[in-house]
This record gives structure tokens, C-alpha cells and sequence, in this order.
């Protein structure tokens, strides 16, 4: 691998964000590719210094709590092959180094058998290193629904949103965000169940409108042993003994389409418009389209 531009010894000093990303944090949507693409666009090659492994450390709002084995063993066969072409953020800490962006990398390095790695330093505050560790997450990774749900409710806690504005933000609709939102009321063991994959999403997202814990343990049990489908667990919740939970407060859409639109709202996990014959969706960055396009089982020639 070579590093002819990266500086090999010495730390450079360290910069703020810039104005250029305290704009794009305010922004009306949240763009991690954005933000990252900034960072490493600005940043003059001789700031692009080695840093050793191990005086890094995860940032503690990391929402990944399960890295896919397999993918990282791909991505660590590349960087044997080619190293690391796009240098991790990080943060300078007491002791060491705190990963903004860039901790898969980080693993598959490590995993390649190298001791160091190209890295730009910045400083970022809490709720910024929150933010762009969640973001990095979202919008790039295969989250579980439950690290996702997780990373939505801090989202939203700390930037202080409801439910509509972070669906804003973030470019998915609001029954998206809400239905998430709702996999955290479930029980911590039904909560492992759908990170487990024993229970699909949709199967969480039924459970998660039942207010009795031991109703909703018994049809997690039913789906396991019998592998029911979500609409035969839909179908067995309608029983006058099932107890429901309030219903949340849902915005009803004035469209003659409204129905549908709420419907390929849920399943897209992003905003649709039905209007003048024309079905909308929209996608925050060249990643999400890749992932709505790969749900629709879209192939796109290149």
C-alpha cells in the first residue's frame, strides 16, 4: 500500500468542523455521505496522517453491536490487496483516539494484519459525534431493527424532534420512524428475538401493538415453533382476548391515495407521494436508492 501523500510521523494540528458542516448538521436533511464526503474533500493530504491501531477506541455512540463476519472478511481481503483508500475520523481523547466515522475499516485492518491507518483528526462535540456515528449507521449499513430503532430514538432525544421532524430529517416517512420507535416497547427478550432473526420485523411490529408481555411471549413462541407468517399473527391478534395497546397518533393523509400512501410508506421505509398519476419516493443520498432499489428487486445495467 502506498502512502506518498500521508503524513507518517507527527500529529498535524488538529481543526474544528468549519462552517461548511455546521451548515450541513443544520440542514433541513441529514446526509452522513455528505458530511463525510466534506470532511475528506477538505482536508489537505499532509493533514491525512498514520495512526496505530491500537491507540483507537469505538465511539461510545456506536449503535453497531453486531458487525457482519463475513462482510468484514470481504473488506479485509481488499485491504490486503489494495490498503485503505479512504482514511477514518477521528477524535483526539485523553488517552488515544476516539473512532468517528470509519470503525468497520478499523476491524478489517485489523483483521488484514496491519498496525496502522491513514486518519483524519477533527473535533467534534457529543451530540455531533452522535450524530455522525448514527447517521454513518443508517444510511450505509444493514442495521437490526433494533440497533436501528435505537439509533432513532437517540437521534431524536438529543436533537430534540418528534417523530415527524426526525422522519424529515432523515428522509424516511413518519409510520417508518414510528413503527421503529415501537420495536423498544417490546420486552428485552422479544427485543433479542428480532435481533436473532427468530422473529422477523414485521412479526416485532404486530407484537409491538399488544400491551399483555405474556400474550406477546406466547405468539413469539407460536411464530418460532410454527413459523406462522405476519399476516397469520396479524389475524390471530384480532381475537377479543388479545389486549391492544393505545393506539399512536397517526397523521391521516387527505390524498385519494392516502391509504397507499401510508402503505408504501411502511414497507419502503421512506416518504411516497401519490399525486396526477405519479407515484413520488423520495431518498436522502446515492445509498438509499441503492437499497430501495435492491428491496424493489430493481437491477440498474452500468
Amino acid at each position: 500500500m502506498e502512502n506518498n501523500n500521508i503524513q507518517e510521523s507527527g500529529i498535524p494540528k488538529r481543526r474544528a468542523l468549519g462552517r461548511g458542516l455546521e451548515e450541513l448538521f443544520n440542514s433541513e436533511v441529514l446526509d452522513y455521505s455528505s458530511v463525510e464526503e466534506k470532511i475528506v474533500s477538505e482536508t489537505p493530504k499532509e493533514e491525512i496522517t498514520m495512526i496505530k491501531l491500537n491507540e483507537l477506541r469505538s465511539n461510545p455512540y456506536q449503535p453497531r453491536k453486531i458487525f457482519n463476519e463475513e462482510a468484514l472478511e470481504e473488506l479485509a481481503n481488499s485491504i490486503k490487496e489494495h490498503g485503505v483508500f479512504q482514511p477514518i475520523i477521528v477524535k483526539k481523547s485523553i488517552k488515544g483516539y476516539e473512532i468517528i466515522a470509519g470503525e468497520r475499516r478499523v476491524k478489517a485492518s485489523l483483521m488484514a494484519g496491519l498496525t496502522e491507518i491513514p486518519a483524519i483528526i477533527r473535533d467534534f462535540n457529543d451530540t455531533q459525534m452522535m450524530e455522525i456515528a448514527l447517521l454513518e449507521n443508517l444510511q450505509r449499513e444493514n442495521l437490526t431493527a433494533i440497533e436501528e430503532a435505537t439509533a432513532y430514538k437517540k437521534l431524536q432525544e438529543t436533537l430534540g424532534l418528534t417523530q415527524e421532524e426526525l422522519a424529515k430529517r432523515l428522509g424516511k416517512s413518519r409510520s417508518h420512524i414510528t413503527n421503529m420507535l415501537g420495536l423498544l416497547t417490546l420486552p428485552s427478550s422479544i427485543q433479542e428475538d428480532v435481533s436473532l432473526k427468530k422473529i422477523s420485523m414485521g412479526h416485532a411490529r404486530v407484537l409491538s401493538k399488544l400491551e399483555d408481555e405474556s400474550q406477546q411471549q406466547e405468539l413469539v413462541e407460536k411464530v418460532v415453533e410454527d413459523g406462522i407468517s405476519v399476516r397469520e399473527l396479524e389475524e390471530l391478534t384480532k381475537e377479543p382476548e388479545i389486549k391492544k395497546s393505545n393506539p399512536q397518533n397517526r397523521i391521516k393523509s387527505t390524498s385519494e391515495y392516502g391509504y397507499l400512501q401510508e402503505e408504501l410508506s411502511e414497507k419502503l421505509g421512506t416518504k411516497v407521494v401519490i399525486k396526477k398519476n405519479k407515484i413520488e419516493i423520495s431518498f436522502v443520498n446515492g445509498n438509499d436508492l441503492n437499497r430501495l432499489l435492491e428491496y424493489m428487486h430493481i437491477e440498474v445495467g452500468r
